[in-house]
């Protein structure tokens, strides 16, 4: 007979495994019905969820052909707009103001060049009273804002600027050399002369003065110590002859004078390669004008060279200067014209040339730049380079021989050693 303690600890045992009635156990055909129950809701789910994606995808292939057709009809509409507009008053009113804009720009244009024209031609000649007037109704009309009236008061200017141009040249190709001037193709040995030289083209008063480089040197001067891009420092032929103790000077290279209106950004500036006679190069790094050709002057020497890059920037020549063109070079004439009407028109023409050791610097008297060539190489000068000409020209020798031209930024200056 079991003993009380182990019937409390049998009820125990049932307490922490109870069994469960018989008809509470699963059997097999109870898992086979909830596996295919479960399968069946799994279907039911899935199903469903696939309808979901099916009307999502439909409902948002509908939004894009509406989208599709909406933009279609937007583009038309706007294109249809752009054509209104087109139409309308304003762009028509633009529209003129932009062709009228280019037309004031080109009135404006031509009144800048043709004062620079009126500029030189008073270098020529002081009767200009007439060609002053016109070119005063213009400016007048510009003020008015009547830019056909101007546009037609400088064409007539322009005709009557060239007129008076064939006037004056037709005047100095009749011109008589003084008879006081004598003719001489042999240049002076020093000194200053002036002389008659003949061409195959013509006779030219021609201005030099020859140098020997044993007792002078000849130096280039700058009225400015470095690179300068607008309001540039010139100074009068006669000051650089002054404060360089020199004795003779000639006009340098081109430049763009403050006086004229396409100058009004960048006035008294020069481009092309200078080094003055205290080793300062100017315009060092501009391409542009490198193939042109320069001359150097040394200590004893003159070098031309036909293209200033075939120079380096050695600083110890006394000058280095280029412009353009090459006159004569090796003795023979190495420009002839090139269709340049600034070139092929007559007027005084500065430049500098050798003999060997012999320097020489002048003017020709009423010729083309071509001209200036045949004038070169009949004087036996075995190089020569064209300098600035027109409104720059001066020549000083004791005084000015010719000029006194305007300031300019640089000069070649002969000094007794």
């Amino acid at each position: 007979m079991p003993t009380p303690r182990l019937k409390i600890k049998d009820k125990l045992s049932k307490l922490k495994h109870p069994s469960l009635p018989s008809k509470f156990k699963p059997s097999k055909r109870h898992l086979v019905r909830g596996v295919i129950l479960l399968a069946m809701t799994s279907l039911i789910f899935i199903g469903g969820y696939l309808w979901y994606q099916l009307q999502q995808s439909q409902q948002q292939l509908e939004v894009n052909q509406q989208q599709a057709v909406v933009g279609e009809k937007l583009q038309a509409s706007l294109s249809a707009e752009l054509a209104y507009l087109k139409n309308e008053d304003q762009y028509l009113v633009n529209e003129e103001l932009k062709q009228r804009i280019a037309e004031t720009e080109a009135v404006v244009q031509g009144t800048g060049e043709h004062y620079e024209r009126l500029l030189k031609l008073k270098n020529k000649t002081k009767d200009t009273q007439d060609l002053d007037q016109l070119y005063t109704d213009a400016l007048v009309y510009l003020s008015e804002l009547n830019y056909s009236s101007a546009s037609a008061t400088l064409a007539k200017l322009e005709q009557s600027i060239e007129k008076t141009e064939q006037e004056l040249a037709d005047v100095a190709a009749q011109m008589e050399i003084p008879a006081s001037v004598p003719e001489s193709s042999t240049p002076p040995d020093s000194g200053y002369s002036r002389q008659k030289v003949t061409t195959e083209t013509g006779s030219y008063q021609v201005s030099l003065i020859a140098a020997d480089l044993s007792s002078t040197r000849v130096i280039v001067d700058t009225a400015s110590d470095s690179d300068c891009q607008q309001d540039c420092p010139v100074l009068w032929l006669a000051d650089y002859v002054s404060r360089n103790g020199a004795y003779a000077g000639v006009n340098g290279s081109y430049f763009c004078p403050a006086t004229y209106p396409s100058c009004a950004d960048k006035k008294n500036t020069f481009d092309l390669l200078v080094m003055n006679h205290k080793g300062t190069y100017f315009n060092s790094d501009n391409n542009v004008y490198s193939n042109n050709p320069a001359v150097i002057f040394g200590d004893g020497y003159i070098r031309f060279v036909g293209a200033a890059s075939q120079w380096g920037r050695d600083t110890s020549p006394s000058g280095v200067l280029s412009n353009y063109p090459l006159l004569v070079s090796g003795g023979e004439v190495r420009f002839g014209g090139d269709g340049d009407p600034k070139k092929g028109s007559l007027g005084n023409r500065s430049f500098v040339a050798n003999q060997g050791n012999r320097v020489y610097i002048g003017v020709v008297h009423s010729a083309t730049v071509a001209e200036s060539a045949l004038v070169m190489k009949a004087l036996g000068m075995e190089n020569a380079l064209n300098l600035d000409s027109g409104g720059s020209t001066a020549l000083w020798s004791g005084g000015y021989k010719v000029g006194p031209g305007r300031n300019i930024p640089n000069a070649i200056l002969f000094v007794r050693r």
